[in-house]
């Protein structure tokens, strides 16, 4: 009898992990409720999976950006974990004047605990945790990069660089990726003031320089230019830095003509706000075959 008990539990364990799922949860920090939206491929192999956590722009969502930039298809071709949070007031804490920020949320403290919780409740991987973001979601993660380096594996920025005026900097090399319109009207390609929360941000070539000399190979550049396959008025140039003792890379797709927008997705607003949408490229499936590529942390 208890034999054929565990054998019923057995195969629904087995059915249930060869189901993809996706759900709400939360976490409190600092007395706040912090809500996330975790999405888990069907899996069954007994490997721990890597885990991708993306962070929405400014007025975003975990749900809308599970839906925006939408890994799923390639989490469950890959087998990795997607964790979605919320920021508070549809805002992170950059550093920047974020709503976030004037409440005093501390939101490196947040995704480091997320980062706990998620490997303490999943089959997750330490040691392969990315962090990806657009807009004030990108500035985010750049952050996180400076003061979370110990816990993450590698990077990628959309639509977003660093504000120069910042307290925090690259202090350990780490694979990075920064992907930058040449016509964001948000945030500006060639650096400089931006509107609304931000000061003087780095240019795309100063920061991905900045990551370089501090993987210790900004002499190592390789250049690669992506024509115009689909003619929606953008074209792709990618720039790598590498080191090839470490296999640390620092990458970059300057999107000519591109705005603040998220290549291969939606054009969520129209293009005389934001710019427009390439489809040169798709970001997540680049995204993630640079995290793949990666070595892991440590």
């Amino acid at each position: 009898m208890k034999y054929g008990v565990f054998l019923i539990l057995l195969l629904f364990t087995i059915k249930a992990s060869a189901q993809s799922q996706q759900k709400r949860e939360h976490i409190t920090v600092d007395g706040i409720i912090r809500e996330f939206m975790v999405y888990t491929p069907a899996v069954s192999s007994p490997d721990k999976l890597p885990v991708l956590i993306s962070l929405h722009g400014r007025f975003g969502t975990g749900d809308g950006m599970m839906k925006f930039a939408d890994f799923r298809p390639i989490a469950d071709r890959e087998k990795f974990i997607i964790v979605c949070p919320d920021g508070i007031d549809r805002s992170w804490n950059d550093g920047r004047e974020t709503p976030a920020h004037k409440k005093g949320i501390n939101d490196v403290k947040f995704i480091d605990q997320l980062i706990t919780y998620i490997l303490n409740t999943n089959h997750a991987n330490d040691q392969r945790i990315y962090i990806a973001g657009m807009s004030n979601g990108g500035f985010m993660t750049s952050r996180l990069a400076c003061e979370l380096s110990n816990r993450i594996a590698a990077i990628a920025v959309v639509s977003a660089s660093v504000d120069k005026g910042m307290d925090y900097h690259p202090v350990k090399p780490l694979p990075v990726m920064y992907i930058q319109g040449t016509k964001d009207p948000l945030v500006p390609y060639n650096g400089g003031s931006m509107k609304g929360a931000g000061g003087e941000i780095y240019s795309h070539t100063d920061i991905l320089k900045l990551w370089a000399q501090t993987a210790g190979c900004q002499d190592n550049l390789d250049l690669t230019n992506l024509p115009d396959s689909l003619n929606d008025g953008t074209s792709i140039k990618k720039e790598r830095y590498s080191n090839s003792t470490t296999g640390i890379k620092v990458v970059g797709y300057t999107v000519a003509d591109g705005g603040h927008t998220w290549p291969g997705g939606t054009q969520y607003l129209p293009k005389f706000i934001v710019g427009t949408a390439s489809h040169n490229i798709n970001a997540c499936e680049v995204i993630w075959a640079f995290f793949k590529s990666c070595k892991l942390r440590g």
